[in-house]
Parts: C-alpha cells; structure tokens; sequence
C-alpha cells in the first residue's frame, strides 16, 4: 500500500530564519528530517530490542520493514532505558567479556525473565551495593560463587538464597562424569567379558595403546611420564608453578595432572576415540576370513554403505588383519565416557533403543 499526502510548505518572513521553508508536519505520521514514521519506528526498535543487527535486520525485512543492521542498531542506542523497578526473585550469574581476563556480572528479573543490569567484575562490592539500592528483593537465585553469598548475606539478609538448578545440574553431571572416567577400567572388562565367546582371550583389538601400524602410541607414553614426574615433583612439595617451570609444562596441564591419581583417567579420551572404520570392522574381517584379503576390493565392497574416510584408513586396517595383530571379530565399539555419561543422567522412559555403537 502506498500513502501519497499532501503538505503544505511555508515561508518564513524573517530575514534573520535560518530555515528559510519549512513544511507542514502531520502529528503521529511525520516528523522533522525523519525518514521512518513514529509508528514504523517504535516497531523497528522492538525488533531491535529483542534481536539487535543481523537477525533483527532479517525479520524486518521479512515483515515488510525493510532496515539495515546499523539502523536497528542506532536505534537500539537511541532507545530510552526503564529502571529496573521492583524485582522479587533476583538471579545473578557471571559471564566472560575476554574468557579468562574480564568478567562481568548479570542481575535478572527472573520473574519478568528479563535483564535488568550489568555489573562490572565478579567481585561482593558491586553486587552489595545494588543490593543495598533494593531492599524488596525476597529471593536470590546464584550459583555457588563465595562473592555473591557474601553479597547477599551482607547487603540483602531478608532475601532467600537458592542455589540456580542449572548449576546444580551441571556441578551433579560433573562429579558423575568424573566417577565414570575414574572407573572406566571396570567398563571396559565388563564390555569385552559381555563380548567374549568361549574361553577368555586377549583383547581383540590394540585397544588404543597400538597406532594403525600396530606400533606403541608415542603419546600415551608421554602421558604416563608426564604424569609420573608431576606426582614425585608433588610428594617432594613443589608447588605447581614451580613443576610447570621445571617441565616447561603448562600450568593448566600440570595441574590435571596433579588433580588425577590414576592416570588412566588420562588416558582414555585418548586411547577410546572411536575410528571411521568402527562400523564396518566385523564386515572387513567376515570378508577377510572368507579369502577376500585385496584392501581395494574390500573398499569397493563397502563404498555403497556410505563408508567415510579414503583408501588409507581400510588399508590400515587390512594391513593388521595380515599382520595377525586382530585375531579375533571386533567387538561393538566400547562407548565413550561421555555416551555411559548420557545414559546415566537420561530418565530411562526417554532413552533410545539404540546400540552403544551407534
């Protein structure tokens, strides 16, 4: 729909008028050197409110209100900020402006389900003094931080404090994930025990600790070492800055060292990583059995599966089948730390009947 009105345009008299003309203006639909009427205007910024630039920009123009990113933007700056009001249930979180250098923190209306301020730092001393500002806050809602309890408990001690049910849950999938990993030995003996036929053989696969070439793996030795000399270093008192100087190590990584006492928790992201081959193991050693021992023919058997990855991932494969270092079928692929983690922490009536390969 197009709109064509009519205005008048006026002179002004006075010599000493520096606008000279001016035109008429219509309240409600047009505005001095506007190029959005108020109505179009208001309903733009809306959309800059809850989207900002680039996906503001792509319902507008969606809706027919054709903006640039930049004039959303500018009106977003332009807008007029509302106090925060009052606030009953307040949740308070920090979040990274420069991940591991500047932080700040976030105040929500959690009933609203709106922000309503940002604080600089992490530190009790702002957090208290907006605290202070707000005595009709009943409920605060954190996460397990000591600045924001103190906080709290100095400056609001009428509010009641809740830990945030996401950090629950995310502090009880931690310690669960790291139970899983530190008892990862006794899944893995129970997965191949479930997988055995007959009388008890050695794992059917390098299990990890073998490359493609059936060659010990440089890097777990290099775990072991590490993290053998990193818990000596720690029995004779050493700080961890200073085992990090000594092994010209980091310091972030001298410290999972310190914090692991069985260095098999180390090991298995690095020993358990599933390969492009996984599926399609039992069918290349069936085939191998059977006299089919060409890699090449063996790949085009499969290409029509879908099979990832190029010619030099079967010929690994086959080259161990000729070897002997695979001596017996593969067994379904022992599922990861996190996967037996998913299980755990899924409600039963919503998992998937899926196998632990898949």
């Amino acid at each position: 729909m197009v709109i064509v009105v009519l205005i008048r345009r006026f002179k002004c008299l006075t010599t000493e008028c520096p606008a000279v003309t001016f035109a008429e203006q219509l309240p409600g639909l047009t505005r001095p050197h506007a190029r959005h009427t108020p109505v179009l205007r208001d309903l733009l910024s809306r959309v800059a409110q809850v989207l900002a630039g680039r996906p503001g920009a792509r319902l507008a123009r969606r809706l027919g209100m054709t903006a640039a990113k930049d004039t959303l933007l500018r009106l977003l700056r332009t807008a007029a900020l509302t106090g925060a009001g009052s606030v009953r249930v307040l949740g308070i979180d920090d979040f990274a402006l420069l991940k591991g250098h500047t932080y700040a923190t976030l105040l929500v209306d959690l009933e609203a389900r709106w922000p309503i301020d940002v604080l600089p730092g992490r530190e009790a001393a702002p957090v208290a003094r907006w605290l202070a500002g707000h005595p009709e806050v009943q409920i605060i809602c954190r996460d397990g931080a000591s600045a924001y309890a103190e906080a709290a408990r100095k400056a609001a001690p009428q509010a009641v404090r809740v830990a945030d049910a996401w950090h629950l849950w995310n502090n009880l999938t931690k310690a669960v994930e790291k139970t899983v990993t530190s008892h990862y030995g006794c899944l893995r003996a129970a997965h191949q025990a479930a997988h055995q036929r007959g009388e008890p053989q050695p794992p059917a696969e390098p299990d990890g600790m073998l490359d493609g070439r059936g060659r010990p793996r440089r890097i777990v030795a290099t775990i072991r070492e590490r993290h053998r000399a990193v818990q000596e270093l720690l029995t004779q008192g050493r700080s961890l800055r200073g085992i990090s100087r000594d092994l010209d190590l980091d310091y972030c990584a001298v410290r999972r060292y310190a914090r692991t006492a069985d260095v098999d928790e180390l090991l298995v992201m690095v020993t358990q990583r599933r390969t492009l081959l996984d599926d399609y193991k039992p069918y290349f050693y069936q085939r191998f059995a059977q006299g089919r021992r060409n890699a090449s023919q063996l790949r085009r058997e499969v290409r029509d599966q879908g099979i990832p990855g190029d010619r030099s991932v079967v010929n690994s494969y086959v080259r161990l089948l000729k070897q002997g270092t695979v001596t017996a079928p593969p067994p379904p692929a022992l599922p990861k730390p996190r996967r037996a983690l998913r299980w755990i922490m899924t409600r039963p009536d919503r998992l998937r009947p899926t196998r632990p390969s898949a």
